[in-house]
């Protein structure tokens, strides 16, 4: 059992929660049977466009992607993608395009994942970060790795061929590490990156480079940014993060020296904090309080003991 175990642990990660969707991937080259599911009465689509969906507030207080029967949708030739299905056989189908659509007659509004990832439900979050993540893939990677021609939409979005050379090409996801540090005192290891306001702390974090495990990545990372050894390397939950594509592995690890040195380029300052250092710092104003859909600020709260306060709550 995880030595970070508290009340905390109950609340789901934000983008993880279970959907109820099922990708239902063997349909994705089956062009019949995709045809009879976009005609499909209640098949339900929405448009996605540089990462936004449309979302609306529902009248028993919730929020949801402003989805329309599929002869309601805006017309794409290829930008298409497949979803899934629900467990009452509903498809769902996102469509890429340069634009969200006006609706002038309702009071919907443009959000990305930051945003609607914090009011969606599961279902619509998974949606929504499962079609953001198609589009992200499929505006950078239109041409061919291999001998650089233009590049065809396949299986509902989900490859992408060349018809030049044979070569496919699938969605990347990109493996990054996210680890809160704790030293001998349980102080908890907070850094602030150069573009960051002053006074926004977060853990550390970076991508896996190749050939080597995600243990090694999380020493190497640390060590890079903040000059700070690492033992003993504990993992506790992961996050899609489709900004543009990567999977977030969140980790809490043991330091075994506690001399900050920070790169300078990447990370400005990093500091030790005991939770009592944490708390009045939040009360202060000196540190801004991690919030959102991120992973960062539940590794925090693990170690917190509590949920962290929201902006704007304290100072």
């Amino acid at each position: 059992m995880s030595t970070f175990d508290n009340a905390t642990t109950d609340r789901p990660i934000g983008l993880t929660a279970p959907s109820g969707i099922d990708r239902a991937a063997h349909h994705r080259l089956d062009e019949a049977w995709l045809s009879a599911a976009w005609s499909h009465p209640t098949t339900r689509v929405f448009v996605v466009s540089g990462g936004q969906v449309l979302i609306d507030d529902t009248a028993d207080g919730g929020t949801e992607i402003v989805m329309t029967p599929a002869f309601e949708a805006p017309v794409t030739e290829t930008h298409r993608y497949f979803l899934g299905t629900d467990e009452d056989g509903v498809s769902y189908f996102a469509l890429q395009k340069d634009s969200l659509p006006g609706r002038m007659d309702q009071p919907a509004r443009p959000a990305g994942l930051r945003e609607a990832g914090l009011l969606l439900g599961p279902r619509d979050a998974g949606l929504m970060v499962h079609a953001v993540a198609l589009e992200n893939w499929q505006r950078l990677h239109r041409f061919c790795s291999r001998c650089g021609e233009r590049t065809v939409i396949a299986a509902a979005g989900h490859i992408r061929r060349c018809q030049a050379c044979g070569a496919e090409h699938y969605p990347r996801t990109d493996p990054a590490v996210i680890m809160l540090v704790t030293d001998d005192q349980d102080r908890a290891l907070l850094g602030r990156q150069v573009h960051w306001p002053e006074g926004r702390f977060s853990t550390l974090a970076g991508f896996v480079e190749p050939g080597e495990s995600i243990e090694q990545s999380v020493a190497r990372e640390v060590f890079e940014e903040a000059g700070i050894t690492v033992g003993e390397v504990e993992y506790i939950a992961s996050q899609p993060w489709p900004f543009p594509s990567s999977l977030m592995l969140g980790f809490m690890a043991r330091a075994t020296s506690s001399e900050i040195n920070v790169d300078g380029e990447e990370i400005e300052e990093a500091r030790w904090f005991s939770r009592e250092d944490l708390t009045a710092a939040f009360e202060s104003g000196e540190v801004l309080p991690p919030f959102g859909i991120s992973i960062a600020a539940r590794l925090i709260e693990l170690w917190y003991g509590k949920p962290l306060p929201r902006p704007g709550s304290v100072g």
